[in-house]
């Protein structure tokens, strides 16, 4: 059993940066596909960015591109969303999620197999 613990989340203006982190407890972190994802009130939880354990590869969603960056410390056991020039749009819950075997279907919540609780993001207009 993987635990996931999220942290970094808050209250900020538009136009603010913001970094999650996401510790694993595992001594195979570097094994897993680490992803974010986000659930804004009345909406489904939806993919932000992932970073695969091989080669760092990243994909982002196209609401995020260019604004996010994602990035991993494997020595640390953790895992990074970078968070500038934050919109109202972006106010959620955001997640963090381990995948043992990520295949192409990145966005799909179905691939990953653990989670974290989430910590709240709020951007003020």
């Amino acid at each position: 059993q993987v635990q996931l613990v999220e942290s970094g989340g808050g209250l900020v203006q538009a136009g603010d940066s913001l970094r999650l982190s996401c510790v694993a407890s595992t001594r195979t972190f570097r094994s897993y596909a680490m992803g974010w994802f986000r659930q804004a009130p009345g909406k489904e939880r939806e993919f932000v960015s992932v970073i695969r354990w091989k080669g760092g590869i990243t994909h982002y969603a196209d609401s995020v591109t260019g604004r996010f960056t994602i990035s991993r410390d494997n020595a640390r056991n953790t895992v990074f969303l970078q968070m500038n020039s934050l919109k109202p749009e972006d106010t959620a819950v955001y997640y963090c999620a381990a995948s043992v075997n990520l295949g192409s279907r990145y966005e799909a919540l179905q691939q990953y197999n653990y989670w974290g609780q989430g910590t709240q993001v709020t951007v003020s207009s």
